[in-house]
């Protein structure tokens, strides 16, 4: 099947649920800034629950198709041959599901759709010391079904590729580094810092850190609450603004309280105002996560200018604006990341924000850039069959 460069490309993306994360966030990016004219987008997801875009996917022409998870292997495999039977033909499947991809991916070359991508958006450190036999196995199994059916994979770092692909990754052509993107638009707001942080309930003067993510385990929030903990010692009139919500958040709230710093939490809840916030309320942004494939939320807040206290255990990929980057172990105590915290306050006007956003702006994580390596590798798909 040849598909010339003029005909419209359809892709069922396959992933978990269409909420507000890192993955989900890029793909709507992707879907706001692509023709649809020539690339048109559907989205089969795992869970019942209504996602965060499913009005704004429908609503640009595309669909939400549910294929319930979990299930018996043989039912998820019927219902999915069942969607792309009544709901294609689709040129690409592109599946975000890490791991999962390469049954995904099998049942699609058995459903003779001829693009199948596998895309690693997380370094989930597969390898681990520790990892139980059942994971090893399961892991092993996946990345042979995803070498077997994948004839394309992307990842967001290095790190994200030798997660899922292997170690020896960079050997087999098929597989890729596609940088994620950012819309800058959003970025090119005038702050209004006194609107956005009397609507939050910030204090007048006070310094604000905040985080964005799932309150789930790879986000590490009891150590951020830990940070808070130490950094009101240093300096009283700070406030933590943790924007996301999930379901850690209760026993985080609690924790907050059993140290004795709930009036210094704000949990702002999920927003779509992410820009807003980085450029009109937060001082710092802070990202001790366990793992990330890249932290897209990095590049966001260097967009806005915004100096960041990061895990150096996470991959420098998302490094763009050096000085405003603050590296620090997930070995130190957090007394050390709160002292790191006040020194990036501090030092945050080494790079103005007008200057950071054009730095972003020509970067390779404009989402117009990420859009066109993804058409062209779905082209090249297409053409190859």
């Amino acid at each position: 099947m040849s598909q010339p460069q003029s005909e419209q490309i359809r892709i069922l993306h396959i992933i978990g649920r269409m909420r507000r994360a890192g993955a989900e966030m890029l793909l709507m990016n992707v879907l706001r800034n692509s023709d649809p004219a020539r690339l048109h987008m559907d989205f089969l997801v795992h869970s019942n629950e209504p996602g965060d875009f499913d009005e704004e996917i429908r609503a640009r022409g595309g669909k939400c198709i549910v294929c319930p998870m979990p299930s018996p292997p043989h039912v998820y495999a019927r219902n999915l041959k069942r969607i792309l039977r009544e709901h294609g033909p689709y040129d690409v499947v592109h599946s975000h599901v890490h791991h999962f991809s390469g049954y995904v991916l099998r049942i699609a070359k058995q459903a003779g759709v001829p693009g199948r991508i596998a895309h690693s958006h997380n370094d989930l450190l597969s390898d681990k010391p520790g990892t139980s036999c059942m994971r090893r196995v399961y892991v092993a199994l996946t990345r042979r079904w995803i070498n077997q059916y994948a004839n394309a994979g992307i990842a967001v770092s290095p790190e994200a590729a030798g997660d899922l692909f292997g170690a020896k990754w960079e050997s087999d052509p098929r597989w890729r580094v596609v940088q994620p993107g950012i819309e800058i638009e959003p970025y090119t707001v005038t702050p209004e810092p006194a609107a956005a942080r009397a609507q939050l309930g910030v204090p007048d003067g006070a310094m604000v850190v905040g985080h964005v993510g799932r309150f789930e385990e790879q986000k590490n929030h009891p150590f951020i609450i830990e940070i808070a903990s130490e950094l009101v010692k240093l300096k009283p009139n700070s406030v933590l603004l943790l924007v996301g919500d999930g379901d850690m958040r209760a026993q985080i709230e609690q924790q907050a309280c059993d140290l004795g710093i709930r009036d210094k939490v704000i949990f702002a809840g999920v927003r779509s105002d992410i820009a807003r916030l980085m450029i009109s309320a937060m001082d710092v942004l802070i990202l001790p996560s366990l793992y990330e494939g890249l932290g897209l939320v990095l590049v966001e807040a260097q967009a806005a200018g915004l100096p960041c206290v990061v895990t150096d255990s996470i991959t420098r990929e998302s490094q763009v604006i050096e000085p405003l980057m603050h590296w620090v172990s997930l070995q130190q105590q957090p007394s050390v990341w709160a002292e790191e915290i006040l020194a990036a306050y501090e030092g945050k006007q080494k790079v103005s924000r007008q200057d950071a956003l054009g730095v972003i702006a020509d970067s390779r994580f404009n989402i117009k850039r990420c859009v066109s390596e993804l058409e062209g590798l779905y082209y090249e798909l297409c053409r190859a069959e």
